[in-house]
């Protein structure tokens, strides 16, 4: 491995943060984030993401005079490029999301290679983490760090791909538990980028042969899920119109040894919302068009409004006047007991609902009323009355919902809706 690397990680977001503080309790890391709030926010010891333990985070900071000592290591997060000019390994966690034709946006992927092409050396070494589809690192980031840092790729500087796993949320499956498929330009970089994670990574590495393989993995991984997925959606949209509960005939099928136990749901996030879409733009780039995938995209996309619609049906069933009705949703975020809004298909259960002329109010106690009023043009109540509403959608299972008395709700005339199964089915008119 690397003599005395000196570690930058690209992005101080969900993935780059946990990654930073974990290779700060053995190395020297500038953790680099273009945002000036983000990087201030963590050199107060403070995350709002709540991905990284803040004693954690506490232990590992130090200032930049102290990480130019010779024996100090720890991290510094900075927002200024030059902080990271002196390291020899760079590691890139930035987003890539799609455009609103549901195509790769490479944006900011291919920004933070032409800023490390600019302070690239000779024998640096370049890891990407973003998700990416199958030859994006060598086809489209390698060519720029060629042309701005006028040195040669597999020559001068190297490049390795580590697929982020990171659950959001998640405390128990964790950056250090979670296996890493680590991969390299070379035979050698890729042993080289395999021993550099394995310092930090309890649950073991998987080294595989080159980097398109270890690209590929990444997308599979969430392309399987998501059609996984779309499959009980579609029964569940078809159980619907036979009136019978999904969830009773999940539970009889799940008796059978090899059933797997998926549930129907919206599905959103930053991986298996968006890297299906990865996987399908390099197959049709190469003349194959992908049924299965994009079918189950297909599906998944339109439970939010399926919700909606559900929802309005039912509230006419009861004689309630749906133009400006109040609906109640409860949850944005895109999973339980997680602040992250990324790609929550919420959004979409709120505006089909405003299609139908109701008022619709939305309730998060986790979710940053800022940022969801920025990303969505969406203003979250601050107080919960649920005495106002004609309808009520559990949208996200946050454990602070299950305080709430749906028996006494029940009794009223109102519609309860439940997305994620959780409320007791005798309490509800019907559950996704």
């Amino acid at each position: 491995m690397k003599n005395n690397p000196k570690i930058a990680i690209i992005g101080l977001g969900y993935v780059g943060l946990p990654l930073a503080v974990e290779f700060a309790k053995q190395y020297k890391v500038i953790g680099f984030d273009i945002n000036n709030s983000r990087v201030d926010e963590l050199k107060t010891g403070n995350d709002h993401t709540l991905e990284v333990s803040l004693v954690d985070l506490k232990k590992v900071l130090v200032s930049k005079a102290e990480i130019e000592s010779a024996n100090q290591i720890g991290l510094v997060p900075s927002a200024d490029v030059n902080d990271i000019a002196s390291a020899n390994i760079y590691i890139v966690t930035v987003p890539t999301p799609i455009d609103e034709h549901k195509r790769p946006d490479l944006r900011p992927l291919l920004g933070a290679s032409e800023m490390i092409s600019k302070i690239l050396k000779k024998g640096d070494i370049v890891i990407y983490e973003s998700t990416v589809y199958p030859g994006c690192t060598e086809e489209d980031c390698v060519p720029v760090l060629e042309k701005f840092s006028g040195l040669v790729f597999n020559q001068d500087f190297f490049c390795g791909y580590s697929p982020e796993r990171i659950n959001p949320g998640d405390k128990i499956n964790t950056l250090a538990t979670i296996k890493k498929v680590t991969s390299g330009s070379t035979t050698g970089i890729g042993i080289e980028v395999d021993n550099l994670y394995k310092t930090i990574i309890t649950a073991g590495t998987h080294l595989a042969p080159n980097i398109k393989v270890a690209e590929a993995s990444k997308a599979i991984e969430n392309a399987q899920r998501d059609v996984n997925i779309s499959f009980v959606n579609e029964l569940a949209l078809i159980f619907d119109r036979m009136n019978i509960d999904t969830h009773d005939v999940l539970a009889a099928a799940g008796t059978k040894w090899n059933f797997l136990p998926f549930k129907p749901g919206l599905v959103g996030g930053h991986c298996i919302s968006v890297d299906p879409y990865y996987l399908a733009h390099k197959a049709e780039s190469l003349g194959y068009h992908p049924a299965v995938i994009l079918s189950g995209r297909r599906v998944n996309d339109q439970m939010g409004a399926f919700v909606a619609t559900k929802v309005v049906k039912l509230m006419i069933q009861k004689g309630i006047q749906i133009k400006g009705a109040k609906v109640l949703i409860l949850g944005i975020t895109f999973k339980e007991n997680c602040p992250d809004i990324r790609n929550t298909k919420v959004v979409d259960i709120h505006k089909e609902l405003l299609s139908y002329n109701a008022s619709v109010d939305i309730y998060d106690p986790w979710a940053n009323k800022a940022e969801v009023n920025e990303v969505y043009g969406i203003n979250l109540i601050q107080e919960l009355d649920l005495s106002l509403y004609q309808a009520i959608i559990l949208s996200v299972a946050h454990t602070e919902f299950e305080q709430i008395d749906f028996n006494n709700l029940k009794k009223k005339d109102l519609v309860i809706f439940d997305t994620k199964a959780v409320i007791d089915l005798a309490n509800t008119d019907a559950r996704l």
